[in-house]
């Protein structure tokens, strides 16, 4: 789905990632692991399209994807679903509103993706919840609206930022459990976290690939069930 070759990356003169090769198998639960400031988020970045490399090449289901090629990128943001660490919404919608903004910006009109609609919120455990406003909403419930925004196209990938980062556990292993649904459906999921309870609860739910990202560079682990 998403190959790296020899990419690295920097800002300014600061090298934050260094000679990654590695692949996002299809179908598979992906785990990135490192410190905080390690480079995660900058990575997962480089897993939609939002940052180019500074060196090597990133393909994008078989190919590379210029940031200056708008309908490459537009194609590639429809195929790749996000869950940021800061869960953003507008904040004057309802919640099944918010979840369907991405509908009205492929402009698919959201009437007529009502069924599936309710269906996700169903999934998500928030059909009680469809008319609240994100103010109203605990940190689980925006989690989860937001991993049901992410999956509202169908996307063939699922890139999940410190997901459950500020959830207790019970609300943690909730989403997870979400995310390892999503992997079992044939999806490509990459959770970063430097969770270690996480990682280790993966690892006995579902066949894990695990990343660690250290001193900018990728060691790969092969997949645990």
């Amino acid at each position: 789905m998403i190959e790296f070759e020899g990419v690295g990356f920097s800002y300014g003169r600061t090298m934050v990632l260094r000679d990654m090769t590695f692949t996002l198998a299809p179908g598979m639960l992906h785990i990135l692991i490192g410190p905080s400031g390690a480079g995660k988020t900058t990575l997962l970045r480089l897993c939609h399209g939002d940052l180019e490399p500074t060196e090597g090449q990133v393909r994008f289901f078989g190919r590379p994807i210029a940031r200056r090629n708008r309908d490459a990128i537009a194609m590639l943001r429809r195929s790749v679903g996000i869950v940021p660490r800061d869960c953003r919404f507008l904040e004057h919608l309802p919640l099944i509103e918010n979840i369907a903004l991405p509908l009205r910006v492929c402009g698919i009109a959201s009437g007529n993706r009502s069924e599936d609609l309710h269906a996700l919120l169903e999934w998500v455990d928030l059909a009680d919840r469809v008319d609240a406003l994100p103010d109203e909403l605990s940190g689980s419930e925006r989690q989860r609206a937001a991993l049901a925004r992410a999956v509202i196209l169908s996307p063939e990938v699922v890139l999940a930022d410190e997901p459950t980062g500020g959830l207790d556990r019970e609300r943690a292993q909730r989403l997870l459990a979400l995310l390892i649904d999503l992997s079992r459906m044939g999806k490509t999921v990459l959770i970063a976290t430097h969770d270690e309870e996480l990682v280790r609860t993966a690892r006995t739910k579902a066949a894990t690939r695990t990343l660690t990202l250290e001193a900018g560079r990728i060691e790969t682990a092969g997949a645990a069930s």
